[in-house]
């Protein structure tokens, strides 16, 4: 590939992938939580988490595992498993922000791991699988026509830069309205990040049931 068309190329991934992070989503709702609550670095880790599903979502397409993933049982197992995680999350920020009191952090501490961990649950969900099959899979499609298989690895590469600065970038905003907020404003953040995830969820049953 010439300079110009892998710069181009490069581009285009990294818009596509901020076209991907920018719409608020589970992902977004829990990034804002944790990010308010714990700082910078535990925001960002739940990118991290969700970034990871991505990745694999990437190698699984890239070895043909798209026939199997667009199959009616899995796309309606995803909707149940999206749904529990989402539930499981929003449940336990409901609970946490018992123990946040204005002007003091008295919610229990939470390692990077447990960040990780509900960035990585939240991402599980079938609106993320389905954009990857459908969307990127059909850029995909295209590009592994070509003789020259680094478009795969370029456009992956791409995309992921993209959803990266969205994550830095959102994480920054956040940390500058932590500063702005007290305990209680925290608190109620939570409550409502934990409504958000727990009301996704609920739409995903509703997807399962409407595809039943």
């Amino acid at each position: 590939m010439e300079m110009g068309c892998i710069a181009l190329l490069f581009l285009s991934s990294v818009i596509l992938g901020l076209s991907v992070a920018i719409p608020i989503g589970p992902i977004s709702v829990e990034m804002i939580r944790q990010g308010l609550k714990r700082g910078f670095f535990h925001g960002w880790i739940v990118g991290l988490g969700g970034m990871t599903v991505d990745v694999i979502m990437m190698v699984l397409l890239y070895f043909g595992a798209s026939a199997i993933m667009m199959t009616p049982v899995i796309q309606q197992t995803m909707w149940v498993i999206g749904a529990i995680f989402l539930f499981y999350v929003g449940y336990g920020s409901i609970k946490e922000a018992s123990g946040i009191h204005a002007g003091e952090d008295g919610y229990e501490k939470k390692t990077w791991l447990s960040s990780y961990k509900n960035g990585f649950l939240v991402a599980v969900s079938p609106g993320n699988v389905i954009f990857w099959l459908s969307v990127f899979g059909t850029l995909l499609a295209d590009k592994l026509g070509n003789p020259d298989k680094h478009h795969f690895a370029m456009m992956a590469f791409g995309v992921i830069c993209g959803i990266l600065i969205h994550d830095i970038a959102l994480m920054l905003l956040v940390t500058y309205a932590r500063k702005l907020l007290n305990g209680q404003w925290i608190k109620r953040v939570s409550v409502c990040a934990g409504l958000a995830l727990m009301g996704f969820g609920g739409m995903f049953v509703w997807k399962f049931i409407h595809s039943l």
